[in-house]
């Protein structure tokens, strides 16, 4: 705390731009002045409540969990996560949440789920590191010509399928540069960046880390990528499914255990490389994957990505080195060791798809949980292996509403306010009145 407040008095800018992340994974930011944040380091500032009772349109909930007053929250400013941001002249930045706070709506914060989860790692003996890694569309748009447009007819950065193009980074460098460059001094580390298949679609893997900090960067990483995308007269789109004729967006999460500076998960006498606690971790995530697709699959769009060869799983499997496979398992050096939960879409909350990754896999240790499910070789839409996902968000809410299990592992809670989230996004959808059934029906109904 004394090292933040010395590097705030030595900031230039007279104010610093704090952020809070909501139940959806919107990052909600204000401007405070230096003076007002140095006042709070100690005791902490207010931010209403209605961050967590409302949806990611700003429309109030009608099944929350507020008494309606919206009152402010006590938030907590993070040291750790001070860092300058360098497309607004390096202005001071701060992440905030609502750990520790008794606070009923404060039980919603999805940062404080995912703290309390690494604590239960903890507690078990282990470090939890995690990579993220994301998938996005970047159209030659504003935010002024995608409501003109009403969202359609978008024209993309580039055109064509062009994976892994030299050419295509090429011509777009400056953008590409500054991605790399100024999220690095941003304080996220990419090991990677490079076009994907499809017009426009891009792909970066943010560096391994401790969870809660992989976390953290991911948010920032979804919020940069976005504010320097504006800065190049560009949009970009973490959407799961932009567009019914292209695969989907997906937010992989690379992870493994760690105990004593040594991956747990490695095991070179055990079937193939893994030890057995990565396997009761892999059954742990296959026995709770149907019910926590909420957390990996959080909007009415997501569930368009889960189809058959489409890169997305569509069954709670898993394989060695398949890319078809909701779960999977990467053997290799001791370092090198982990789990890819492919199923997470790149538009769910990081924080809550890390944390139910995480809970899920120490729940199978805990439990023991036999990797009894065979491992899929081959292209896993052509077998039957593993039960199948929910196939949309009314019922995996249902799903996820019925299983105790999840309520036990992320706190009740948690778990009930983020179904009420849930069950409301699958409310608005299903009262809405689509263009497809508008060219339908219409005329022949």
């Amino acid at each position: 705390m004394q090292d933040l407040q010395q590097w705030l008095r030595e900031q230039e800018a007279n104010r610093v731009k704090v952020g809070v992340t909501d139940v959806d994974g919107l990052l909600r930011t204000k401007y405070l002045s230096k003076e007002k944040v140095l006042q709070s380091l100690g005791e902490g500032f207010g931010f209403c409540n209605v961050l967590f009772g409302w949806d990611s349109q700003d429309v109030v909930y009608d099944n929350g969990r507020d008494d309606g007053s919206f009152a402010d929250l006590p938030a907590r400013l993070l040291p750790g996560s001070r860092r300058n941001i360098p497309w607004e002249g390096d202005l001071p930045f701060l992440l905030a949440d609502f750990a520790g706070s008794d606070a009923p709506m404060a039980a919603a914060c999805p940062r404080a789920l995912l703290l309390r989860t690494v604590e239960k790692a903890r507690e078990m003996g282990f470090e939890a590191r995690f990579g993220p890694e994301y998938e996005w569309f970047t159209y030659s748009e504003t935010p002024g010509s995608l409501a003109a447009k009403n969202f359609a007819n978008l024209e993309p950065l580039s055109p064509g399928m062009f994976g892994y193009s030299g050419l295509r980074t090429s011509q777009n460098a400056p953008f590409y540069r500054d991605l790399f460059e100024q999220l690095g001094r941003f304080g996220i580390p990419l090991e990677g960046l490079h076009t994907e298949t499809g017009p426009g679609v891009m792909e970066a893997a943010i560096a391994y880390g401790p969870a809660v900090e992989a976390a953290d960067r991911a948010v920032l990483f979804k919020q940069g990528v976005k504010e320097i995308a504006y800065r190049h007269g560009l949009v970009a789109s973490f959407m799961a499914k932009p567009s019914a004729a292209l695969p989907g967006c997906g937010g992989h999460l690379h992870q493994s255990l760690w105990q004593n500076g040594n991956n747990v998960f490695h095991d070179p006498a055990g079937r193939y490389g893994m030890s057995d606690l990565f396997a009761h971790y892999v059954a742990g995530q296959l026995a709770l994957l149907p019910a926590l697709l909420p957390m990996f699959a959080p909007n009415v769009n997501s569930y368009k990505r889960f189809v058959a060869g489409s890169w997305a799983a569509t069954r709670a499997n898993w394989g060695v080195d398949n890319r078809t496979v909701a779960l999977r398992v990467i053997p290799g050096s001791p370092k090198g060791t982990r789990l890819e939960t492919r199923v997470a879409g790149a538009d769910a909350n990081p924080y809550l798809a890390i944390a139910a990754a995480l809970a899920a896999g120490l729940y199978g240790i805990e439990k023991a949980l036999p990797l009894t499910l065979p491992p899929v070789e081959g292209s896993a839409y052509h077998q039957a292996i593993g039960e199948s996902l929910p196939t949309d968000l009314g019922a995996a809410a249902g799903a996820m509403r019925r299983n105790t299990t999840a309520g036990e592992i992320l706190g009740p809670d948690f778990t009930d306010h983020f179904l009420r989230t849930r069950e409301w996004e699958w409310r608005q959808f299903s009262g809405a009145v689509t263009d497809w059934e508008r060219r339908r029906y219409f005329e022949t109904a």
